[in-house]
Order: C-alpha cells, then sequence, then structure tokens
C-alpha cells in the first residue's frame, strides 16, 4: 500500500514522515558534469543491485510521458526537477516498504522511505535498508572528514534529509505559523508549503525538515526533528481544542458546508479541493464529522491531484473533465472511508 492509503501515528496533526538519503558513486562527476554515457553506466550498475530483488521494480523514467510524470510527482515518489529532466534517469521502488530511489536527480541517487503519520525512525530503518542493498554492492562517495560527498554542500555530512508533512489549520488560522518558521529557523529546522521551498501551504500542509546535515549523526537528527515535531503536535491540538470550545456554531458549519460539498459537488477543482481538505480533515479530527478515516481524505487528496487524475482517467481531456472526474473520485472515497 502507498503511504496516503494508510493511518500511522498521531495521523491527526502528522500525515506523513519521509527520510532521504543523497548518494553518490565515486569514480563518476556531479552534476552537469556528467555525461549521456556516464549515466547510462550509472543506470545500468544500480539496476544490477535490484535485480534480484523481488519486493524492488525498476523503471526506465525516460520512457514515462508527461502525465505519468506528473503523476508520480503528485504521488510524493518524485521530486518536480526529476520529473522535468530530459537526459536519461530511472526509478526504483519498493512499494511494500514505501521506499522510492530516484536515479539521476541532483545526485547520482536520491534514496528515500514515506511513512503514515509519525514514522521518522521507521522512515528512517527502511531507507537505510535500501542504502546498504547499495553499499553492499556500489563504491559511494564518502570523505573520513566530509561524510557522504554530495552535489549541494549542504548535504555532506550524513547526506540526510528528514522531514515530517503537518496538518496545521488550527496554527494557520491563529496566524502563528510565521512565529513558528522564526523559532524554528533558530534551531536549524526549516517549515515550507508542502511541496517544500517555494511553495505555498495548500491544505494547511507544511514539510518540517532538518535543515543541518553535517557534524551530526542521522540518529541526532531524527532525534532532534521528532522532538520538535511533538512540541509542534501538541501546541496544534492545544489550539483546536480552543477552536471547538470557543466554536459558536461558526466553525462547525463551516465543516460541515465543505463536507456537504465533497458528498454533492458535480465539478471541483484543484484549489477547491485543498479548501475542503482542510476543513474536513480538522472537523474528522475533532469529532464534529464522525467515523471519517483521515486515511480517505489523504488519499482522496492525491488521488484529485492532476497527474494522479490524467493518469487513471484515459478519457479526460479538458479541465472540465478533470473537475468532474475529481469530484466523482471524492465521492467514491468518502462513500468507502466512512466507517460502519
Amino acid at each position: 500500500m502507498l503511504w496516503y492509503e494508510m493511518t500511522g501515528r498521531d495521523s491527526d496533526v502528522v500525515v506523513s514522515s519521509r527520510v532521504r538519503l543523497a548518494r553518490n558513486l565515486e569514480d563518476y562527476p556531479f552534476g552537469e558534469r556528467l555525461n549521456v554515457p556516464m549515466a547510462k553506466e550509472i543506470i545500468e550498475k544500480v539496476k544490477r543491485v535490484f535485480e534480484d530483488e523481488p519486493s524492488y521494480k525498476y523503471v526506465d523514467f525516460s520512457l514515462l510521458d508527461s502525465v505519468q510524470r506528473a503523476a508520480e510527482t503528485d504521488r510524493h515518489k518524485v521530486s518536480a526537477e526529476f520529473a522535468a529532466k530530459k537526459t536519461p534517469t530511472a526509478f526504483v521502488e519498493s512499494e511494500s516498504n514505501q521506499i522510492y530511489i530516484m536515479v539521476l536527480e541532483e545526485d547520482h541517487l536520491r534514496i528515500q522511505s514515506i511513512k503514515a503519520g509519525f514514522a521518522l525512525e521507521e522512515a528512517y530503518e527502511a531507507a537505510r535498508s535500501a542504502d546498504k542493498l547499495i553499499d553492499d554492492k556500489l563504491n559511494i562517495a564518502y570523505d573520513e572528514k566530509l561524510g557522504y560527498l554530495t552535489h549541494c554542500p549542504t548535504n555532506l555530512g550524513t547526506g540526510m534529509r528528514a522531514s515530517v508533512m503537518l496538518h496545521l489549520p488550527a496554527l494557520t488560522y491563529a496566524d502563528g505559523i510565521r512565529s513558528l518558521q522564526n523559532q524554528l529557523a533558530k534551531i536549524g529546522i526549516t517549515i515550507r508549503g508542502m511541496w517544500g521551498e517555494g511553495s505555498a501551504a495548500d491544505g494547511c500542509l507544511y514539510q518540517m525538515s532538518n535543515q543541518v546535515t553535517l557534524g551530526m549523526s542521522e540518529e541526532d537528527i531524527i532525534s532532534k526533528l521528532s522532538g520538535i515535531c511533538e512540541r509542534v503536535v501538541q501546541q496544534e491540538r492545544s489550539l483546536r481544542e480552543k477552536l471547538r470550545d470557543n466554536d459558536n456554531g461558526k466553525l462547525t458549519d463551516k465543516i460541515m458546508r465543505a463536507y456537504g460539498t465533497m458528498l454533492y459537488a458535480t465539478l471541483i477543482d484543484s484549489s477547491e479541493l485543498f479548501r475542503l481538505y482542510a476543513d474536513v480533515r480538522l472537523g474528522a479530527s475533532l469529532g464534529i464529522i464522525k467515523a471519517l478515516k483521515l486515511s480517505s481524505l489523504d488519499k482522496m487528496l492525491i488521488s484529485g491531484m492532476v497527474g494522479v487524475i490524467m493518469s487513471e482517467n484515459k478519457d479526460v481531456k479538458t479541465p472540465l473533465d478533470r473537475d468532474r472526474a475529481r469530484a466523482d473520485m471524492i465521492r467514491c472515497i468518502l462513500a468507502g472511508g466512512e466507517e460502519q
């Protein structure tokens, strides 16, 4: 199952946890200095690493069309930068372990694991298992002083970025995000929109991650981010309780109107989907909407992305077709997502 089809710990606030490891092969240049023949050599070497691993699937990403690439980006399996590359690229995934490996993104290898809910340690262990498979068979660029050598100096050391995707509607409504960003920046933690640097916080979704990789161990990074995440979760929950306690009917009305739109609208565009998701997910977490699974809402959000809609509905040709297909999909998922 994919991460957004599952429910994890503290999933009322923490939608998902991700750990990404940047790795490069010895004897090959980084970035633009890597020519096409070298790129193909790296891809072939990585392919051989996983050919005897039945849980992993290899994909020649260069052969995917723009819709397929967009869908994999929307599912958070690959980055937008990776999907846009015209040079040779490959992708290796293990859906059973929620492991996704980009071959020749910014670095030669970007190994990532995404888990539902608050599960940084589990995501790290999964990513490390794939890293070990690669390290056992390939020569990885490593320096005793600098750690893992990476294309971008900010990834030197562990080469690890750990992050959590947080749903923070109460903090957003209380105008507390800017203050939180400033506090976190002082301790080497960044908080951005759902898609990372420069993105908006659609759906009240935020990505919180470490900025420092050099001079810290993987365990230290996980521990630090976990501790901060726990405090943010407590803060968000406290503000949610205040919203509910001070509700004069307007919050409940807003949430139920959003839920009604999901259930009965025949056209829903992307921006409306995010607004509805933010309100209904808050309502479900507060018990205002009874017996609605949070995992159903997360699945609905990802399944409603343009790339996913287009890839799973071959007859969709126009924006109006997409909005209609999205509304149909939402009703279908909600019908199956209410506990009996």
